[in-house]
């Protein structure tokens, strides 16, 4: 695991310099240090497979450390193995269980779909969120999970189908047009949207960081104002949205529900889940309500990431 001031040297400089202007020192150093070294491998049961009781006497067979997740009890932190040998398990092959990071389960539990809702995932690949959400609503109801990348798109419905969750249609369509094809049709929408990805960033390995730049995350800003409007439309009256990245900055965060509060019928609700390390959101020069949402900062355990839950008003 490296210093603060390693971690300082390997990122770049401009990003370490947005941290300070945003965050304290001490906060500052607490992300440098969940930036330092490699994360703890975390999945998910499978519930429309498996159930958490078979798959803990699976690993203990196997000699696997594992502790529970206290805000999720289908969810394990992996102790002694890495991602690529738990992929070697029978198990993994008939998708008994799905390798997710723990802060990436955290917006399919904000939405808190019902059996028999219709939902829509507006960047769904690779099916991580689009699959959690299957087995929250027991296979009942119909989810609409869009990708318009190709590959990813792929990807999408191959996990689809290895998960079994066969609510879950894929499409593959520009977001920001979805609601020209879905007119207020969904009781909620999960918007995950594409980002910086620095609640991601390792130091250690570049790719995490290396298309980072502050006209990246301008652009991007762009592109989820875009695609929460688009979400916003395809969403009924009084139907629930959630916007999620997994980045770490205003500008893709609190300026863009700031955006949306001032642009668009929403409004903000409270998120009554209690996630290990959640912090308030930020409300500087941004609507008071905007604390309502939650950053994950980045540790040895979860990725950064922030989560804001929204109702559309009639």
């Amino acid at each position: 695991m490296l210093s603060v001031t390693e971690v300082k040297r390997k990122l770049p400089k401009e990003f370490v310099d947005s941290l300070y202007e945003e965050y304290t020192p001490l906060t500052v150093d607490k992300i440098l240090m969940g930036m330092s070294g490699e994360r703890n491998t975390s999945l998910r049961v499978n519930t429309l497979k498996s159930n958490i009781y078979g798959l803990m006497n699976l690993f203990k067979e196997n000699n696997i450390k594992f502790e529970r997740v206290s805000w999720y009890k289908d969810a394990l932190e992996i102790k002694n193995v890495k991602e690529k040998e738990l992929q070697k398990l029978p198990q993994y092959e008939k998708g008994d269980f799905y390798i997710q990071s723990l802060s990436s389960m955290v917006p399919p539990l904000v939405l808190s779909p019902k059996p028999g809702e219709h939902i829509l995932d507006v960047t769904a690949a690779p099916g991580s969120k689009t699959t959690q959400i299957a087995a929250l609503m027991q296979n009942k109801g119909e989810i609409i999970a869009n990708e318009l990348d190709k590959i990813r798109f792929k990807r999408l419905a191959f996990n689809i189908e290895k998960q079994g969750a066969s609510i879950a249609k894929a499409i593959n369509l520009r977001g920001e047009l979805l609601y020209k094809e879905y007119n207020e049709t969904f009781d909620k929408v999960l918007l995950d949207a594409p980002c910086s990805g620095e609640g991601r960033f390792q130091a250690n390995d570049a790719k995490t960081y290396r298309q980072w730049s502050k006209k990246e995350v301008i652009k991007l800003s762009k592109l989820q104002k875009k695609l929460l409007k688009s979400a916003y439309l395809a969403l009924k009256p009084n139907g629930i949205l959630i916007y999620s990245t997994c980045t770490l900055n205003e500008e893709e965060n609190e300026k863009v529900l700031d955006w949306a509060i001032n642009n668009l019928k929403l409004k903000m609700l409270d998120i009554n889940i209690e996630i290990t390390g959640a912090k308030e959101a930020f409300t500087n020069n941004v609507d008071e309500s905007i604390k309502k949402a939650i950053r994950i900062l980045p540790t040895k355990s979860q990725e950064g990431f922030f989560i804001a839950k929204l109702q559309k008003i009639k």
